[in-house]
């Protein structure tokens, strides 16, 4: 096997392990009582993984993370923080979970399922920007829903 075919399987392996630690954290807080978005873009430009709407109105942002190489190359994920009222990395059940910041949840995922090992704390949102983000939140899952009822809309 080539070197280009070896970096393509594990780039594909990586992916696969993505959607499905992504799975498991949205199957998750769906039992939480969440109503939840994946690749959601933040007012200030970033795309958070996995985002949540719970019943009282909090939101929690999830991170998906499945290497050591992405974790530490992120340096995004603090700009999450004024965007949510908990912050969460997700990670696969092998991952190193020392490596996830103290600061943040710590959710292990996998296809199936999901169990927060560590609560995010509380940081809270102002009121002007929960009321922006709840209706960014509700347009971009009304604008899914119609795309799903006609592409070319």
């Amino acid at each position: 096997m080539s070197p280009h075919e070896e970096n393509a399987g594990s780039d594909l392996a990586a992916a696969e392990l993505t959607v499905e630690t992504t799975r498991g954290v949205c199957r998750h807080l769906v039992d939480l009582g969440y109503a939840v978005i994946t690749e959601f873009t933040l007012a200030n430009g970033r795309r958070s993984d996995v985002i949540g709407l719970a019943d009282d109105g909090s939101f929690a942002i999830v991170e998906v993370k499945v290497s050591v190489a992405d974790l530490r190359g992120d340096t995004k994920w603090p700009e999450y923080e004024d965007f949510c009222d908990r912050l969460y990395f997700a990670v696969p059940p092998a991952f190193p979970h020392d490596l996830v910041p103290e600061s943040t949840g710590l959710i292990i995922a996998d296809g199936w399922g999901a169990e927060a090992l560590r609560e995010a704390p509380e940081t809270g949102l102002h009121a002007s920007r929960r009321k922006a983000l709840t209706l960014r939140f509700a347009r971009a899952a009304a604008q899914r829903q119609q795309r799903l009822v006609d592409p070319k809309v």
